[in-house]
């Protein structure tokens, strides 16, 4: 097989493209809706933010990041890495609850949610499912735990069982995104200034599991030496690769929002500082 298949090996499963097409096109109604009224909160980087969000995800299910994932772990890392630190935080990024709302048809809002929102339990639930400690600890349970060899073989080997796990790291990744992006209508809770330790401690988990995979120095998985090896490959370099992959591009996605967040509780902390300077040389 030519190493140009990497890149032209497309398999479209039209049931989610289906399902990302209607997604779509529910947000684009809401947001070109709220948008007249609330320019200043959804500008055109949000649309921008949530489409693309979206079209990682049928890149991850549809391009040779799925064709080729049963073959090379590399790529399977890579469609992991997709689904879990590229689509949810753009769709976050897209402040997706309102606009989704708003673009609903009317009858589904008054029969279906209205009731359900009068309640009080939606917004009860999604309060606790974004919770930092909860959030953190789902996504990564869910990480770690899908990792784990006998779990993973587990989930190659059904259909099925392989689309809940790709689920799982999607939605508990939209979980672990939320506070640290804080989409409105989201309310902060507590000093930003945690989100510090939540971030980097999720860097430690990515780090141990990649470092597992590059020093192990053994096949984790043993389906990926089974099979013939695509581009002269072996698969223990290729679990190397892989690991090697989730490090450097793990922390990457956790460490710079940390800086940004530190760049920004510090500037602010720095204006307050000199307003009450300021304020102080007035009297």
């Amino acid at each position: 097989m030519s190493e140009d298949a990497l890149f032209t090996t497309w398999d479209i499963p039209w049931a989610v493209t289906a399902a990302l097409a209607v997604t779509a096109a529910i947000y684009v109604r809401g947001w070109m809706r709220i948008r007249r009224t609330r320019p200043e909160q959804f500008p055109v980087w949000r649309l921008a933010a949530f489409l693309g969000g979206l079209l990682a995800i049928f890149v991850a299910v549809a391009s040779p990041l799925d064709t080729f994932s049963e073959s090379l772990l590399f790529m399977h890392m890579a469609q992991h890495f997709v689904l879990m630190s590229v689509a949810p935080p753009l769709m976050v990024l897209g402040a997706p609850v309102v606009p989704m709302l708003r673009g609903l048809p009317r009858w589904m809002i008054q029969r279906v949610l209205r009731p359900l929102f009068a309640t009080g339990i939606a917004h009860h639930v999604g309060a606790w499912l974004t919770r930092p400690r909860v959030a953190w600890i789902a996504m990564n349970a869910a990480y770690v735990g899908w990792h784990i060899p006998r779990a993973y073989e587990f989930a190659l080997a059904s259909e099925n069982w392989h689309n809940f796990e790709h689920a799982c790291f999607f939605f508990t990744s939209v979980m672990f995104w939320w506070p640290v992006i804080a989409p409105w209508p989201h309310r902060q809770r507590g000093s930003r200034w945690l989100l510090l330790p939540y971030l980097i401690t999720a860097d430690l988990v990515n780090t141990g599991v990649s470092a597992l995979l590059c020093f192990s120095g053994r096949l984790l998985y043993p389906s990926y030496g089974a099979i013939p090896r695509l581009f002269g490959l072996t698969a223990l370099n290729d679990q190397i690769a892989a690991g090697a992959f989730m490090w450097v591009a793990g922390s990457t996605v956790f460490l710079i929002p940390a800086m940004m967040i530190t760049v920004q509780l510090l500037s602010q902390r720095r204006e307050r500082l000199a307003a009450q300077n300021i304020l102080a040389a007035n009297r």
